[in-house]
């Protein structure tokens, strides 16, 4: 099984870039980031986390592209990812470039991981209609397609009318990967089948209940089942083991949002106790 690893980057922990090479010195094979655009003071959306007040990170995340870029450049084998990017508070075509910009100075190691979102307060300072937002993010995502692979690209829909248009560079991987971020159920897996190459869930609960129904999702849009990558996790043997029983391949480590003296040994206790190949 390979391992991952994910950290709520912000402008107070270890930098980014640090991670990615520590990470890949260890023999992790992911590295992915988070995303919030800003956190409005006056909120009524509830902390997902259930917590009475919201942590302070969520306020103070980096920007994922941009530091991505950065850890691109003094890594060579590690993935970079977000988890989860959010694409309907996204323009479309700034973020497909972006994206592709990535993928190519990075030697093609970009994978997008896509969410919905849960703050509504967020949303709708970028003029995301709440209940529409699962809408806004499938077009998004199929518009970033479209000028990931065409020539000369072109899309209409309901909120994305692209006319025919030249975007390049274009990624270095013939296909950027999609996972796409959220609980299980029909639409989420609707979505996943559609436009995703992976179900990227938190945590990782309650997925051998909900594989039968990944399974019929991808089967109904003519598609093989799409890989499951646990995100988040808090690791035991046990839990590893169990994702190995169920066919996942890849599984997403948390580890803190906090300065190097504090990640270090994480990511050491995680490389010695789960057998990532050391140094």
């Amino acid at each position: 099984m390979r391992l991952g690893v994910t950290m709520f980057a912000t402008d107070l922990t270890m930098e980014p870039h640090e991670l990615a090479r520590e990470a890949e010195d260890r023999g992790f094979v992911s590295l992915y980031l988070p995303e919030h655009t800003h956190i409005p003071v006056s909120r009524e959306t509830a902390p997902p986390t259930g917590a009475d007040q919201l942590p302070e990170e969520y306020a103070r995340t980096l920007d994922p592209f941009v530091a991505l870029a950065a850890a691109a450049v003094v890594t060579e084998r590690i993935r970079l990812g977000t988890g989860v990017s959010l694409p309907a508070q996204r323009d479309p075509i700034v973020t497909a470039k972006a994206v592709a910009t990535l993928d190519r100075l990075s030697g093609g190691r970009v994978t997008l991981g896509v969410g919905f979102g849960w703050n509504r307060e967020e949303a709708a300072d970028h003029g995301v209609p709440w209940k529409r937002r699962r809408a806004v993010a499938r077009e998004h995502v199929l518009a970033m397609r479209e000028l990931w692979t065409a020539e000369e690209s072109e899309f209409k829909g309901e909120f994305v009318d692209l006319p025919r248009t030249w975007s390049w560079p274009k990624p270095a991987a013939a296909r950027v990967p999609v996972l796409v971020g959220g609980a299980a159920g029909p639409t989420l897996f609707a979505h996943v089948a559609e436009y995703g190459d992976g179900w990227m869930p938190i945590g990782g609960a309650g997925i051998r209940e909900a594989l039968p129904a990944l399974r019929d999702a991808c089967a109904a849009a003519g598609r093989e089942p799409v890989p499951v990558v646990p995100f988040g996790t808090l690791p035991s043997r046990e839990k590893l083991d169990y994702y190995a029983s169920l066919g996942v391949e890849e599984v997403v480590l948390r580890v803190p949002a906090a300065g190097r003296d504090e990640v270090l040994p994480v990511l050491d206790g995680y490389a010695r106790t789960y057998g990532v190949p050391g140094r």
